[in-house]
């Protein structure tokens, strides 16, 4: 029931993070092969903890990016696949059933056992994001992956909700608009961060993806091939940039350039006879810098990031995935990068722990090609593979409009 996307057809992805905005144009090929044409990225300001704080700061940041991807594919775009990691995004699981009189199933049954399910979250203060179905079942037989040509009397499905708050939602689709840019479809990051990342034996197996932002640390659990969990937390690389500039009265961009040069997660035996230059808050006389050992700043990255995964834990054991999803994670995302993070998730979430990059594309640079740009790389991959027309972007259309309708009649209410 797939569309295939036509030869040469453009599709771009937009990235828009704490610390940085990414844009990714790529084309289609021969087949289902693609590749990029261009790509753009640049200082992301306006935005704290994945939230938009100031509407014109993020405008220029999202412009200037875009910009610059236009410029190397010598192309202009009009509509982004845009990734959603604010409104602190979650998951619903809702299971329903319908009779469908013993006939043979079809496209329109499927539709309405989706629309049905969808419509059943209906919250004023969170919007729907995904609505996936994880299994279907026939007459109470489960593990049917496509219940189209076959018969029953009773369609069932297991639906996979993912909502994300209002407001902060639509404070990013108003920055986008103001880029004169339309929305092709919204992802949740690390959703995006997984496609791009993952081999199929662990999309079906079972892992745990964590996605280690600026502003915000996402996971994703997927799961006999389907994304079956999200969840945010609001901490990120920032949180121990700003630990680090606490802990040693230093200014935040020296900080920053303390944990990028120097910082490790894990203690090594030669950290507490190493002394780095710590420039002080307020002082321009470099001889006024202070001498601290390398272990107090690998102290200060450990604690803050040791505190990260256990959190991530505790949800991951709070949701039931803790130990359903396998042994499998995979970190990314720029704060990952930091030297011994694999080792520190290792030790805490008692799991093998892989650092991910995004699978290579034609096209993509070299210094693209980390985990920074995971999410990047991961909306494209979901544009042109996984983009295709199927019964639940039907109901997820249909269970939008539903909500529109109902704020509509609510603001009518209230006015008159």
């Amino acid at each position: 029931m797939s569309k295939q996307l036509p030869r040469n057809s453009t599709i771009a992805a937009l990235d828009v993070g704490t610390t940085k905005v990414a844009c990714f144009i790529a084309q289609m090929g021969e087949g289902d092969e693609f590749y990029l044409t261009g790509a753009g990225h640049h200082r992301s300001r306006g935005l704290r903890s994945g939230q938009v704080v100031n509407l014109d700061e993020a405008e220029a940041s999202v412009r200037a990016a875009v910009d610059a991807a236009e410029q190397m594919s010598n192309s202009r775009i009009d509509k982004v696949f845009l990734n959603m990691s604010c409104g602190t995004p979650q998951s619903t699981r809702v299971d329903v059933e319908l009779a469908v009189a013993g006939h043979q199933i079809r496209d329109t049954d499927v539709r309405r056992v989706l629309d049905h399910g969808s419509a059943q979250y209906d919250v004023t203060d969170r919007e729907l994001i995904h609505c996936i179905p994880t299994g279907y079942s026939i007459d109470g037989g489960n593990g049917i992956l496509d219940p189209r040509g076959m018969y029953g009397d009773k369609l069932g499905v297991n639906i996979h909700l993912v909502t994300a708050a209002v407001g902060p939602s639509r404070n990013l689709v108003s920055v986008i608009d103001r880029c004169d840019l339309d929305i092709e479809d919204r992802v949740v990051s690390p959703y995006a961060s997984g496609l791009a990342c993952l081999v199929d034996d662990e999309k079906d197996l079972g892992v745990t993806v964590i996605d280690m932002g600026g502003g915000t640390t996402s996971i994703a659990v997927f799961l006999e091939s389907q994304v079956v969990y999200v969840d945010t937390l609001p901490v990120g690389g920032n949180h121990v940039t700003n630990d680090i500039a606490k802990g040693l009265s230093t200014p935040v961009a020296k900080a920053e350039r303390l944990k990028t040069v120097y910082g490790s997660v894990m203690q090594s035996p030669g950290d507490a006879r190493e002394l780095l230059k710590v420039p002080l808050v307020g002082e321009e006389d470099e001889d006024s810098a202070n001498e601290v050992p390398k272990s107090m700043l690998v102290q200060i990255i450990q604690a803050r990031l040791e505190e990260t995964f256990e959190l991530v834990r505790s949800h991951l054991d709070n949701s039931g995935f803790g130990k359903s999803a396998g042994r499998r994670v995979v970190l990314t995302g720029g704060a990952s990068q930091l030297e011994g993070v694999r080792d520190l998730a290792e030790l805490v979430l008692d799991k093998q722990v892989r650092l991910g990059r995004p699978k290579m594309i034609r096209g993509l640079p070299e210094s693209l090609s980390g985990p920074a740009f995971a999410t990047g790389i991961g909306l494209l991959r979901y544009g042109l593979r996984e983009h295709v027309t199927r019964p639940d972007r039907a109901a997820m259309a249909a269970a939008k409009n539903k909500r529109n309708f109902g704020r509509v009649g609510q603001w009518l209410r209230e006015n008159f």
